[in-house]
């Protein structure tokens, strides 16, 4: 089942979303315009960006990628 959720900043600015797929774990980051920035998943607690390169190996948290 997909899950999406909307990512505000300290002015309850929306400045992306995430939409979490329950199934298989894995949630992807969208900026404000709908680009993927990025994926988390839950299962190997990894976060990745869009290159797909590691932002840290330790934790499923997609917040890493947004940098506003």
């Amino acid at each position: 089942m997909l899950k999406i959720e909307y990512i505000r900043n300290g002015t309850n600015r929306v400045i992306g979303s995430r939409t979490i797929d329950t199934e298989n774990q894995i949630t992807v980051a969208r900026d404000s315009d709908g680009r993927i920035i990025g994926s988390a998943n839950s299962k190997f607690n990894t976060t990745r960006d869009a290159s797909g390169t590691l932002v840290s190996r330790n934790t499923a948290d997609v917040g890493l990628l947004f940098r506003k």
